[in-house]
């Protein structure tokens, strides 16, 4: 039950966990950068991502276990803690649980707060690939645009891909267990959490995922915290304004 983990550079441990449908992968542009500050970059697959293993459990307390046992089996006593989305929300938790192992905390576009599940038509156009008649990833787009019209999102999705054997491809998520478990990811993380770590909060200016309500919320529940936003970027803004968010990360840890 260990996480996979690329590891990049040397230097101060710095952690990034990526979102829902995401893997560490998506963030090793990202990443190859923050290590030529000094830093060595842990891209964590959370379970039932990526190369990580597959459970049918799925809940934050679960990912932040899973992160705990990461650290403990590394020997990574203080670290630096990206999360984006799904993976800000563990990284939130992991840090009001375990304030000794953070020194200092990103959140990329999400709050504590609880979100409906939006992610109907993306898990629905995933579970109809038949991969007994697709045979390429250009047939899988095609199948998949019946779903989700965004090329960008299509393109995100199909990093998920991979040839079991030659001529077989397949997905690396656990669609079944995060079908099953996708309210998981929406929930409210508790209401009495606190954080007293440095901790920057990232918004998009095109994303709704952090509203006003949501910054008092976020400014009663972490006591030293920043919260900044990202011009030109929607919910993706790592990917969409990368120069921005770098300048962003790399000013509140120096």
């Amino acid at each position: 039950m260990n996480l996979h983990a690329k590891v990049i550079g040397v230097g101060q441990p710095f952690i990034i966990l990526h979102g829902f449908l995401g893997m560490g992968d998506n963030w090793k542009t990202m990443a190859l950068r923050f290590s030529k500050l000094g830093y060595q970059i842990h891209l964590i697959d959370q379970r039932n991502h990526g190369r990580s293993f597959h459970d049918d459990k799925f809940d934050y307390e679960l990912l932040t276990q899973d992160l705990l046992r990461y650290c403990t089996q590394n020997a990574i006593e203080k670290c630096i803690l990206l999360g984006h989305s799904m993976g800000g929300k563990t990284a939130m938790l992991f840090t009001a649980l375990y304030p000794s192992l953070v020194h200092r905390l990103i959140v990329a576009d999400i709050a504590p707060r609880f979100y409906p599940v939006h992610h109907d038509a993306i898990l629905e156009g995933l579970d109809s690939l038949d991969f007994s008649q697709i045979k390429s990833r250009k047939q899988a787009d095609e199948k998949l645009s019946e779903y989700i019209s965004e090329l960008g999102i299509r393109q995100f999705l199909l990093k998920n891909l991979y040839w079991i054997q030659p001529g077989q491809l397949a997905l690396r998520i656990n669609l079944k267990a995060l079908k099953k478990n996708v309210a998981e990811v929406g929930e409210a993380l508790p209401a009495q959490m606190s954080v007293e770590r440095s901790t920057l909060f990232l918004k998009g200016d095109r994303s709704e995922y952090i509203g006003p309500d949501d910054e008092k919320q976020i400014s009663v529940q972490f006591s030293n915290v920043r919260i900044e936003t990202i011009p030109k970027a929607g919910h993706w803004l790592h990917a969409e304004n990368p120069e921005a968010f770098f300048a962003a990360v790399s000013n509140f840890l120096s």
